[in-house]
């Protein structure tokens, strides 16, 4: 091997690969069957081959992230504003910062493609416009003339969907009208899971429905029993939904289950919006009582609890790619750094809209370092600086990707479609070989003592064995056998004692018949036999007395029966 290899191995072997791990280690020790360890060993083999893949591959990713950072104590980072940026930055990345004014039809809702590349506008009064930022250039534009609620985007950016006064409705990115969903009726929110195809949405009658969108046909729907609901978020490590409620409430759904997998009181007033990060392991929540709460969602406990500036409700949050957390309230955003791993004490930045327009949604744009801003009086695109990945994978979503690539992507992504049955809250645990129940309790034990004895060791409780000899023995099972041959012969006569009730019942009416006509016959028969050896008895005694008859009497006598009377 040459330097350069072995400085490239060395490399490798010093990056920390725990963050690439996805599942727990597996033990094959306790397996009874040698095919199932000889499976798992094969399984383990192949996730470590993956584990090392993506740490090399670390090696060659062409971009890094990085943040603003202040030079002294004295310098603030919210303090930089939109302005300082814009002359601080690229020609390429100043085109990145624009406003939209679009004061008739406001407020406006705004959606990213996932590859980040298109946005969709949407506003309350009925307006829809969809255009590829990057290039500047409008796909379609037109008015619903209709209050519109919400829209989102399906597979990808031909498709989208929008929630309008009575029903949903589909169109392509020419503006055509598609399909038309009465099944879903007053939609509120509106959600699309990409792996499975299914269209998510609820409203004011509380019933959460799936749309299969690959077939037409719709999949399941729920009825939340919590009224009307307008926040929903998917949750991108299990595609479970997370509602928000007005009672304070957040309930996690699938459609595999008629009833919510988890309920969380979140707050004491009802909520405006939550957030689930890239990880699937992090929930924002924001409320009417003022307050931004941030809970793990593994361990279903909250981490941080915050209150808003100027005790202001917050309208809308987002979270970043890389972590950074979006709020919305008034005419003012605010963008948070790190806020899951520490208690954050001041913002990163902070962007006041001019005019005092009021925020109805925020959005971190896919793979850029920009936040759309849709408002009142239209839209705005800001920059936040680091918060956008700077590596992206072709194979899941591609900036640059011509149309024959989307339509290969799109028949791919069909193909590859995941069962609805397969969404639970624990993906890894499709495929796994299933422990055993004590295993299972032991491991519930243990997790209810850590939670309320934090910092104590958990040890496994061994009951105390009754030491009774010769338990097992063959007289003992010969004793058992027979207490249990008396046990059920008791068991027996009490039946039959229940069945002989009711003497006088039908059944019992119809056996006396047949048993009386049996006796009767029985007796005819007796009767006819004793008639038939009495006559025989006459006609011997009647020879005797008479004597033996002569040939010509018998033959006299058999023939006078022809004789003419």
């Amino acid at each position: 091997m040459t330097e350069e290899g072995q400085d490239f191995e060395g490399k490798v072997t010093r990056i920390k690969t725990s963050k690439y791990q996805r599942t727990a280690k597996i033990n094959t020790t306790k397996m009874p069957l040698r095919k199932e360890q000889r499976k798992m060993e094969h399984k383990k083999k192949l996730i470590a081959n993956a584990i090392e893949a993506a740490a090399r591959s670390e090696l060659l990713l062409p971009e890094s992230t990085g943040y603003m950072e202040s030079e002294g104590p004295l310098d603030k980072t919210f303090k930089v504003s939109q302005k300082e940026i814009k002359e601080a930055v690229d020609l390429q990345s100043r085109d990145k910062i624009f406003d939209l004014r679009l004061p008739e039809f406001g407020p406006y809702s705004a959606e990213y493609t996932k590859d980040g590349q298109f946005v969709l506008l949407a506003g309350e009064k009925g307006h829809i416009s969809l255009f590829d930022w990057h290039k500047n250039v409008l796909k379609t534009e037109f008015h619903l003339k209709e209050t519109v609620r919400d829209v989102c985007f399906l597979h990808n950016e031909t498709m989208f969907a929008v929630a309008q006064k009575k029903q949903v409705f589909v169109y392509d990115y020419k503006g055509t009208e598609i399909h038309s969903l009465k099944t879903h009726a007053d939609p509120y929110a509106l959600q699309f899971l990409p792996y499975h195809f299914l269209l998510c949405s609820i409203g004011k009658q509380g019933i959460l429905r799936y749309q299969d969108i690959s077939t037409g046909a719709l999949l399941q729907g729920l009825h939340t029993k919590l009224g009307p609901c307008s926040i929903m978020k998917q949750n991108p490590y299990n595609a479970i939904l997370h509602l928000g409620h007005q009672n304070g409430t957040v309930s996690l759904w699938s459609p595999n289950s008629s009833q919510p997998h988890v309920k969380m009181l979140c707050h004491k007033a009802a909520l405006t919006d939550l957030a689930i990060d890239r990880s699937g392991h992090i929930m924002v929540t924001t409320g009417l009582d003022a307050k931004v709460k941030v809970f793990d969602i593994r361990t279903y406990k909250k981490l941080f609890s915050y209150d808003t500036p100027s005790q202001r409700t917050v309208q809308t949050l987002d979270i970043s790619h890389k972590g950074a957390l979006g709020l919305g309230f008034g005419s003012h955003v605010q963008v948070w750094k790190d806020f899951s791993a520490r208690r954050i004490k001041e913002p990163y930045l902070i962007h006041r809209l001019p005019f005092q327009n009021k925020i109805n949604r925020v959005r971190f744009c896919p793979f850029e370092d920009v936040m759309g801003i849709g408002h009142a009086n239209g839209f705005s695109s800001v920059i936040v600086p680091g918060a956008g990945e700077a590596n992206f994978d072709t194979f899941e979503a591609n900036p640059y990707q011509t149309t024959k690539q989307r339509r290969e992507t799109t028949v791919v992504r069909l193909l590859e479609k995941i069962p609805s049955d397969m969404i639970t809250l624990d993906p890894m645990a499709i495929g796994t070989v299933a422990r055993d129940n004590s295993e299972k309790v032991l491991e519930n034990q243990r997790l209810i003592y850590e939670s309320q004895n934090p910092g104590a060791k958990w040890s496994k409780v061994k009951k105390e064995k009754k030491k009774m000899r010769g338990k097992n023995k063959i007289g003992k099972k010969v004793t058992q056998k027979e207490r249990k041959y008396v046990e059920n012969k008791q068991k027996n006569a009490q039946a039959e004692k229940k069945k002989m009730r009711g003497k006088n019942k039908i059944g019992k009416k119809v056996t006396q018949k047949e048993r009386k006509y049996v006796e009767n016959k029985q007796k005819n028969a007796q009767a006819e036999e004793e008639k038939a050896s009495k006559q025989a008895k006459g006609k011997q005694a009647k020879e005797v007395s008479e004597g033996p008859a002569t040939q010509e009497e018998v033959v006299q006598s058999a023939l006078e029966r022809f004789n003419k009377k």
